[in-house]
């Protein structure tokens, strides 16, 4: 039965006003990655046998670490891994701990009361706000950005303010154009470095600011860090709790979505100040029964073995430094990040002497219709598109076929910028 008629019905009336209320399912606005979708499906369909480039995906192309699937299936196997994990096991909150220490030279965190298990960093800030959002309390998010924290605030009645980033301060957010009444009603601080979409890092001169400005204002600090351990070219991992008196501020989410290849595992933790990570442990608690412990244990044997990441990322750094080559030749100002598997480029103008784009998103689709390239736009600071180095590519050598095969479908356009 059609969901028309069911929107004739009392359901219709019932949904919450945080999902649209009475109107919900109505909209029609199509969103971002919806219009993604649906220009790859058109594109596929006018040119069925042209490969489509796939350069915006998200979540790496590779298996987890064969090591990580032994594990889990060597734990799989065992009865007393069968049964609920709830907050987590001290085996993965031990190993955490050894890893903060051992990637980013964090030391001083207690495995018993700073750390805890989530099942993947979203579920962590979904239910971050719980803990500190009231109706008309304030979450400062930047922007382009990963929005659930923001999501979840609007969703308790709280409000969110957007600190733009911008190129010309390195895309890190200027704390000090904060409204002086904005930063007193905030409650928290959602950072993410290295960057989604920017790919731009952080330093410990910018933490320290965090730090004194977070202090002032009585402001939670959560710093989302999923490619915090995938750096290049000699740039250290930097964890924001290295920062003296980071702790006392705020708490730092770490995936292993990103750095161990494990999208799907849906494995993360929580560490810091740990009356932050109780009051998350408190909220957890009533949401989830926690992450399968077989799957815990493979994440901890994961952890304590970063050569696993420093392999991923030698990757990334290879095919960035040959994506980097190839866009600039074209006439493109791209840069190469020094962490993340994200290359943000700013979208040209226009084709001289044909068509102008208007937004970031007029350029993403033009290269996912008329050149079969995927890629994700950003409009909210200027106008970007995001590459992702994650593009499907069994070794280098397909890897460099993938990147001849831009150069050779962009190499007949003249972009004016």
């Amino acid at each position: 039965m059609s969901i028309d008629k069911y929107q004739e019905t009392y359901i219709q009336q019932n949904f919450a006003n945080r999902i649209g209320g009475a109107n919900y399912g109505k909209d029609t606005a199509i969103y971002k990655f919806e219009k993604i979708k649906r220009a790859k499906a058109a594109a596929k369909q006018e040119h069925p046998n042209t490969e489509l480039i796939d350069m915006g995906v998200g979540e790496p192309d590779e298996m987890a670490d064969a090591g990580i699937v032994a594990k889990l299936a060597e734990e799989a196997s065992k009865r007393e891994n069968r049964g609920y994990a709830d907050n987590g096991i001290p085996e993965f909150k031990e190993a955490a701990v050894r890893y903060l220490k051992n990637v980013f030279g964090v030391e001083g965190i207690d495995a018993a009361t700073e750390v805890l298990h989530s099942i993947g960093s979203k579920p962590a800030l979904a239910m971050l706000p719980s803990c500190f959002i009231n109706p008309g309390d304030v979450t400062i998010m930047t922007v382009p950005g990963y929005p659930v924290l923001g999501t979840h605030t609007k969703y308790l009645g709280g409000e969110v303010y957007n600190v733009e980033l911008k190129k010309e301060n390195a895309f890190l957010p200027d704390l000090s154009s904060i409204p002086e009444d904005i930063a007193r009603r905030a409650k928290l601080l959602y950072l993410n470095y290295p960057n989604n979409p920017t790919g731009a890092s952080a330093t410990v001169e910018f933490f320290s600011e965090v730090v004194e400005w977070a202090r002032k204002y009585g402001v939670v600090v959560v710093h989302d860090a999923p490619y915090a351990a995938l750096t290049y070219d000699g740039l250290k991992p930097l964890s924001f709790l290295s920062v003296p008196g980071a702790k006392d501020v705020g708490v730092e989410l770490h995936s292993l979505s990103k750095s161990y290849n494990m999208t799907g595992w849906r494995i993360g933790f929580i560490v810091g100040n740990p009356l932050v990570v109780k009051a998350f442990g408190d909220v957890k608690d009533n949401n989830d029964s926690g992450q399968f412990i077989a799957i815990q244990k493979a994440a901890a044997y994961g952890l304590d073995n970063p050569q696993i990441t420093e392999k991923i990322a030698e990757k990334y750094s290879r095919r960035h430094n040959m994506l980097v080559d190839v866009l600039n030749e074209l006439g493109f100002t791209a840069e190469k990040p020094k962490g993340s598997f994200f290359l943000y480029v700013e979208a040209p103008k226009g084709v001289k002497g044909g068509r102008r784009f208007e937004s970031g998103e007029d350029f993403s689709q033009y290269l996912i219709r008329e050149k079969l390239i995927s890629t994700v736009p950003w409009d909210d600071a200027g106008h970007f598109v995001r590459f992702s180095v994650t593009f499907i590519a069994d070794g280098e050598e397909e890897e460099k076929r993938v990147i001849s095969e831009i150069r050779s479908r962009l190499s007949d356009v003249e972009f004016e910028f």
